[in-house]
C-alpha cells in the first residue's frame, strides 16, 4: 500500500493530483473537465462523504501486478470515484460513469483493468457478474480478450483463482463472471449483473438494449453502469442524451444525480490546428508516443481529404463537424434563462399558450409577459402517467421537474381539457390573460372549454412561414439573455430538443431532434405565444404604490 501523509492531500492523492493538473493548467483540459473539478469539490466537501482509501488503492495496485501497463493519472482519478467515494450510509456517490474520450486514449485497456479487478476477492463482492456490451462482436470482445490475454500470460500463477475460455472468465473464489455481449436484446433477459459496460455508446440510436442489460442491476451490492465512447455520427441517440444529462449535472441542475461525467473534447474546432490542445480530447496523448505519431499523420492527411478530417474531428477530437442542423440556443444561452421572476406579478398582462401531441402524452402550458425590457415565460407541463412507460424519455429530467413543481403527472384516463383550463384559471388570479394561443388541432379539442371559462382562444399556424417570422426574435432573446424561464430545467430541456432547419428558399423550420424521447411541447407552446408578442405591452404590477403613481400622473 502507498504511504500518505495527511499534510500532502485533501481527498486522496489520486484525486488531488489530477485536480491540480487540471486546475493549475499543468495539462490542457476542456471546459467540461474544469467544471467537473469544481463540481466534485462541491460534492466531496459535503459533510456525509466518506473516502475509502484502501478500496481506491487496491483497485490500482492489484491489477498492476498482472497488466503490461500502468494507469495514467486520469484513470487513477476515475478509479477513486468508482470504488472509494461513498456516503456515510454506504451508498456509492456515483454508480453511472459516462466517459467520453478521443480515440486512442486506452479505453479498452481501462475497461479490462477494472473488469479484471471487479471479479476478484479484493473487490469484495461475490457473484458480481460483469457484462461488456457493444453493437458488434469484435468490439464487445476487445476488452474481454485483453483480460483473457493477461490471464494467459500469468496462467501458472492465476489458474487456481480463475477459469477462462474464449467466451467466459470466472473467478473461482467469488464466482464472479466476465462475459461479452452483442446488443441482441432478445437473448439477454434474466441477467443478474453487478456491472454493465456499454462500449462505443455513440452507435446506439435507442435504449432497447440498454434497458435489457441494466434491468438486472440492483440485485448485487454496488451496481455500476459504464458508458465509454468516442463521439460519433448518430444524433439524437443515447450519446446525445448522456451529453445533455452531463451538462445538467456539471451545472448542478441535478444535485442528486449519480452520473459521473468525464468528458474530454476540444472547446473549439479551431483548436485542432494547435497540437498542444489535442490532449483536451485525449488525456493519454502526452504519455503515448505511438498515438502522437498516428494522430499527426491523420491530421496531415485530413488537410487534403475531407472524409479523413471529419473522422479525425469526430473520433479523435470529439468535435463532430458534419451535423448541419443548428441548435436553437447554445447550452450557455439556455442556462442564462435561469433568472428570477419579478416579485409582484399581480395584474401584468400576458399571452397564454398550449401545445400537446396526444392526450396520453405530454401537454405544455404557459404565459408570456414583458417586464423591464425582458420577456418572461412561466411554464407548466402535464404528463400522462403512461408516457414514460411507452417511450424512452429521460427519467432524470422528469423526476427533477416533478420535484420542482414544474410537471404534474395525470393518472386519469387522459389529459383532459379541464386539466389545462384549470391551470389558466389559476394563472388568471395573478395575470391579465389577453388570449390563449394554440394550433388548429388543439383548438378543436380545447376551444369550447376555454371559451366557457371566459378565455379568448386564438388559433396559430405552424410550419416554416410562421417559424421564419419568429426566428429572428427567438435568436435575439437567447443571445442577449432577455428571455427568462426562471429555475426551469424542463423548459431548457425542451429548447435543447429542437433544431433549426434552413430550407433552400431561406425559410426556417423548428423540428424535433427525436420523434419520441426528445419532447418539445414546452418550446412550441412558447412559439405559439410569441405569435402575439406585439400585442403585449410592458406592464407594471398592480400595487397601492403603482396605482397612486398613475392617479398622480393624471392629476398633473
Amino acid at each position: 500500500m502507498m504511504t500518505m501523509s495527511s499534510k500532502t492531500y485533501k481527498y486522496h492523492p489520486y484525486i488531488d493530483e489530477y485536480m491540480r493538473m487540471v486546475e493549475q493548467g499543468e495539462i490542457e483540459a476542456c471546459k467540461e473537465q474544469k467544471q467537473l473539478m469544481e463540481f466534485l469539490r462541491w460534492k466531496l466537501d459535503q459533510p456525509n462523504v466518506v473516502i475509502d482509501h484502501e478500496a481506491i488503492e487496491k483497485s490500482v495496485e492489484i491489477p498492476a501486478k498482472y497488466f503490461p501497463f500502468q494507469l495514467f493519472p486520469w484513470q487513477k482519478f476515475i478509479n477513486a470515484f468508482i470504488y472509494g467515494v461513498r456516503y456515510d450510509d454506504g451508498r456509492l456517490m456515483f454508480d453511472r460513469f459516462f466517459i467520453l474520450l478521443g480515440r486512442g486514449a486506452g479505453k479498452n485497456g481501462y475497461v479490462a483493468w477494472n473488469s479484471f479487478y471487479m471479479t476478484t476477492g479484493h473487490h469484495g463482492i461475490k457473484n458480481y457478474d460483469i457484462d461488456i456490451v457493444a453493437t458488434s462482436e469484435d468490439q464487445a470482445k476487445t476488452s474481454f480478450m485483453d483480460v483473457y490475454n493477461v490471464l494467459e500470460d500469468h496462467w501458472s500463477k492465476v489458474k487456481k483463482a480463475f477459469y477462462k475460455s474464449k467466451t467466459l472468465i470466472q473467478h473461482r473464489g467469488t464466482r464472479s463472471k466476465l462475459e461479452y455481449n452483442t446488443s441482441n436484446a432478445r437473448t439477454k433477459d434474466g441477467k443478474r449483473s453487478g456491472c454493465v459496460i456499454f462500449d462505443e455508446v455513440h452507435e446506439y440510436d435507442s435504449y432497447d438494449n440498454i434497458k435489457v442489460f441494466t434491468s438486472g442491476l440492483g440485485k448485487k451490492a454496488d451496481p455500476r453502469t459504464f458508458y465509454i465512447t468516442t463521439d460519433g455520427y448518430v444524433r439524437g441517440g443515447v450519446l446525445d442524451d448522456l451529453k445533455e444529462e452531463a451538462r445538467m449535472v456539471l451545472n448542478k441542475e441535478m444535485p442528486n444525480s449519480t452520473l459521473f461525467p468525464f468528458i474530454c473534447k476540444l472547446d473549439d474546432e479551431k483548436e485542432v490546428d494547435d497540437e498542444s490542445k489535442w490532449e483536451k480530447a485525449n488525456p493519454s496523448y502526452r504519455y503515448n508516443l505511438h498515438l502522437q505519431h498516428e494522430m499527426r499523420k491523420e491530421y496531415e492527411l485530413g488537410k487534403i481529404n475531407a472524409s479523413i478530417r471529419i473522422e479525425f474531428m469526430t473520433k479523435r477530437m470529439n468535435m463532430p463537424v458534419d451535423d448541419t442542423r443548428k441548435e436553437v440556443a447554445t447550452y450557455e444561452d439556455r442556462l442564462a434563462t435561469n433568472q428570477p421572476f419579478p416579485e409582484n406579478l399581480k395584474g401584468i398582462e400576458a399571452i397564454g399558450a398550449v401545445d400537446f401531441a396526444q392526450i396520453r402524452d405530454f401537454c405544455a402550458v404557459g404565459v408570456l409577459f414583458k417586464h423591464n425590457g425582458k420577456r418572461y415565460w412561466k411554464h407548466h407541463t402535464f404528463m400522462h402517467h403512461t408516457a414514460p412507460k411507452l417511450q424512452d424519455i429521460n427519467r432524470e429530467i422528469i423526476n427533477l421537474a416533478i420535484e420542482k413543481g414544474l410537471l404534474t403527472v395525470v393518472y386519469d384516463e387522459s389529459i383532459s381539457a379541464q386539466h389545462v383550463v384549470n391551470w389558466f384559471v389559476e394563472m388568471s388570479k395573478t395575470f391579465y390573460i389577453k388570449k390563449v394561443a394554440m394550433d388548429l388541432y388543439r383548438s378543436s379539442i380545447l376551444k369550447e372549454a376555454f371559451e366557457n371559462a371566459g378565455f379568448e382562444v386564438e388559433v396559430v399556424r405552424r410550419g416554416p412561414a410562421t417559424h421564419s417570422k419568429l426566428s429572428p426574435l427567438v435568436d435575439e432573446m437567447f443571445v442577449k439573455h432577455t428571455i427568462v424561464f426562471g429555475d426551469d430545467p424542463l423548459m431548457r430541456w425542451y429548447v435543447g430538443n429542437v433544431y433549426k432547419e434552413e430550407k433552400a428558399n431561406g425559410n426556417i423550420e423548428y423540428k424535433k431532434i427525436d420523434k419520441e424521447k426528445r419532447k418539445t411541447d414546452g418550446f412550441f407552446a412558447f412559439l405559439h405565444a410569441l405569435n402575439f408578442d406585439s400585442e403585449l405591452q410592458e406592464s407594471i404590477p398592480i400595487t397601492k404604490e403603482n396605482i397612486s403613481k398613475i392617479f398622480r400622473s393624471f392629476s398633473t
